[in-house]
């Protein structure tokens, strides 16, 4: 894989609640430098971004009831809505987690079809925070995902107990098959890391690394 293969699969991120518009500009000058997939913002900064990016050939990935996962389900159905009115070309939305744990799983199931529903095409990548899940509500989560017609199933936001695992991703992957995409996040930050997800199943990486990645991946190579 080159440089630039691999720099197609990243999501550049930039989530910090302090992030200013010369922290956002500066992370669009990098995704159009390097040709990262897109960049994953919070909502407030999508428009912002989608003009930056304009003609680059990057997208914009909107984070949808982000990190915590517990707006109702009008709230992230609307946020989505609103993000690809504001040039969103990709969501990643946080699933109910605590419905998930207190044995509510057509809520859960409902509320992935409902942002699916409501962005028409869009891709949606399905947050699952596995480290707050059993085996048995990962798996569920997963089926949900692929019935809705999301686009990836995804392992964290990068703000629980635990990120990305290898053992997490192969599980996804194992479930969902070739239905779905898996993306990767969380704790990604080197290249050695990156290798990892991509062989237990990845084809997304969320990280906020992507430039240190890349030039380890060189580093590596050389």
């Amino acid at each position: 894989m080159t440089r630039t293969q691999l720099a197609r699969l990243i999501d550049h991120t930039l989530l910090r609640a302090y992030a200013t518009e010369v922290d956002i500009r500066e992370l669009c000058q990098e995704a159009a430098q390097y040709g990262f997939a897109t960049v994953s913002v919070n909502p407030a900064w999508a428009s912002y971004c989608a003009k930056q990016l304009a003609g680059a050939g990057v997208g914009v990935c909107v984070c949808v009831g982000f990190p915590l996962g517990a707006n109702t389900s009008n709230i992230k159905v609307e946020e989505a809505r609103d993000a690809v009115r504001n040039g969103a070309a990709e969501i990643d939305m946080v699933i109910n987690i605590g419905a998930v744990k207190s044995g509510y799983p057509n809520y859960v199931s409902q509320e992935i079809a409902g942002v699916v529903k409501a962005v028409k095409g869009i891709p949606v990548k399905v947050i699952l925070e596995c480290s707050y899940l059993t085996e048995q509500e990962k798996v569920d989560v997963c089926k949900m995902s692929v019935r809705a017609g999301a686009a990836f199933v995804k392992t964290a936001t990068g703000y629980g107990h635990g990120g990305a695992t290898p053992e997490d991703v192969a599980l996804l992957r194992n479930v969902v098959g070739d239905a779905c995409g898996v993306k990767a996040a969380g704790g990604i930050r080197t290249y050695a890391d990156v290798t990892a997800m991509l062989k237990a199943g990845a084809n997304r990486i969320g990280t906020s690394a992507g430039v240190q990645i890349l030039d380890d991946m060189l580093k590596n190579l050389t």
